[in-house]
């Protein structure tokens, strides 16, 4: 994680220098006696350019003189539109145009105390890269910054306001390493092993084997990782931050298949090695509970993430199998790469009945007609509660998390009716991830609940600018600021 320093403005000798401005905005404190250092250079280079500060816009000047390396603007339209994610976006883009830099100070002198920690933000989830497995990268093609200065003229109000972001930023950075990992070193037990260390947060966490589920009635659950030798496990992790620790808890759910072959109902090869992926609402479940612990939310909040391979074997589950659910429901399994529902099904009711929620959430990979339907935008939100589908939804737009709202409806059930069971696992390919939150919804035995189909927004095939290729740790910061905004003592 870069380092992140907060001081007082003052113009740098040495290094680059980073410059922030508001679109149309006339020269002022640090801009302006840069300017004045490079004998114009800025300006001139700016009339050049045609840099105005167009949102999103920037100009790099190399070696504009008073002993700096470069001089770069990043435009942040109009001050009066300026957003969280145009704040984070713009120290995004520092991190990816000065990366080979070793000495960056950014002049935020024209921002406020928070805007100027939410840049840093930016900065830090830009500065992201999973590479514990590169053996042999060139010099050349890492990254040299480290960490940047940010100067503020409060610069300890800005660092006071950092520290719960930067607990926030860990949290996806836990993540972004777990969707990242090869699947042959996360697998179920690794996964819950790498949950268990969070006790050093301050969470409680427990872990239930098969044998345990077994016992409570996880037919579902165990029905999908029965064809593997890695054996599944469920985690519930504890946030006991709230004031009254009688008060019903927040509950967030994550579907954790390691890796997804699909099972006897094999998937094509070609792409394939993508599904160590379908953990990632697991991941994202541990990922937000880290970040409640390590910026001490005041909540009370519950994550269960139910863990399982799925894989074709002798002893693997068959189309036509029917398993009973640990609620009592049986389903008739018609696709096994319909797995992901089956796991949902055993841990929400488990959630609901046992802890009796406020609200459930739960993330998963689950279906890529919702890819289809809303590309890699926005994820897919099902809800049997218009309230919570609404602070779902503007806490998304906040944090540049965006959902949109799918319908849910009686009719979609006739696709899922079974002729020999409550249900079967899948209802055609119409409405493919409508029919599949029918069946979830079945589960939650009518508690406040919202079902996130996040399979189009867990990886990224390319640059954003506060995500690096890769695992995108999507619903970290969208429930963290859900909760933060809602249901904080």
């Amino acid at each position: 994680m870069l380092d992140i320093a907060f001081a007082k403005p003052e113009l740098p000798k040495s290094g680059a220098l980073v410059l922030l401005i508001h679109e149309d905005a006339k020269p002022s404190g640090l801009w302006q006696q840069a300017d004045e250092a490079t004998d114009g250079a800025i300006a001139r280079a700016f009339s050049v350019a045609e840099f105005k500060g167009g949102k999103g816009k920037t100009c790099a000047i190399l070696a504009p003189g008073a002993g700096l390396s470069r001089v770069l603007a990043v435009g942040l339209g109009k001050e009066d539109d300026v957003k969280q994610t145009t704040l984070e976006d713009a120290g995004g883009a520092i991190v990816a145009a000065l990366g080979r830099e070793t000495k960056v100070a950014v002049a935020a002198d024209a921002l406020k105390s928070g805007q100027a920690a939410e840049v840093a933000l930016g900065a830090v989830l830009r500065g992201y890269r999973f590479d514990r497995y590169r053996t042999k990268e060139k010099a050349e093609d890492k990254p040299k910054l480290t960490g940047l200065t940010v100067m503020t003229a409060n610069a300890g109000k800005a660092k006071s306001a950092f520290e719960p972001l930067q607990g926030v930023a860990k949290g996806v950075f836990l993540t972004r390493d777990l969707v990242s990992e090869p699947p042959n070193v996360l697998n179920p037990a690794e996964m819950a092993s790498r949950c268990e260390k969070l006790a050093a947060l301050g969470l409680t966490v427990e872990v239930l084997g098969p044998e345990e589920m077994g016992k409570l009635g996880f037919g579902a659950l165990l029905g999908v990782a029965q064809g593997s030798v890695n054996e599944a496990r469920m985690v519930v992790m504890h946030w006991n931050g709230g004031k009254k620790s009688d008060s019903k808890p927040v509950v967030f759910v994550g579907k954790g298949v390691t890796f997804d072959t699909g099972g006897i109902s094999i998937k094509p090869a070609g792409g394939m090695e993508d599904m160590k992926w379908d953990m990632a609402g697991a991941g994202a479940v541990i990922g937000l509970m880290a970040a409640l612990a390590g910026r001490k939310a005041k909540v009370n909040a519950i994550g269960l993430v139910g863990l399982v391979e799925n894989m074709p074997s002798g002893n693997a589950q068959r189309p036509g199998d029917v398993v009973t659910s640990y609620s009592g429901q049986t389903i008739e399994v018609i696709n096994t790469d319909a797995e992901g529902r089956l796991v949902l099904a055993d841990v929400l009711w488990y959630a609901q009945e046992k802890y009796d929620p406020k609200f459930m959430v739960n993330l998963a990979t689950l279906t890529g007609a919702i890819i289809i339907g809303l590309g890699h935008e926005y994820g897919g939100l099902f809800s049997n509660n218009d309230s919570l589908s609404e602070r779902l939804s503007k806490a998304g737009e906040h944090t540049g998390e965006k959902l949109w709202r799918m319908p849910l409806h009686d009719n979609y059930d006739k696709q899922i009716k079974s002729d020999i069971a409550d249900m079967k696992n899948v209802g055609g390919r119409p409405g493919g991830s409508i029919t599949a939150a029918q069946f979830i919804q079945r589960f939650v035995n009518k508690k406040p609940w919202a079902h996130l189909d996040i399979a189009g927004m867990a990886w990224s095939s390319k640059d954003s600018p506060t995500i690096p290729k890769g695992a995108t740790a999507f619903g970290v910061r969208l429930l963290d600021r859900l909760v933060a905004e809602h249901y904080e003592d």
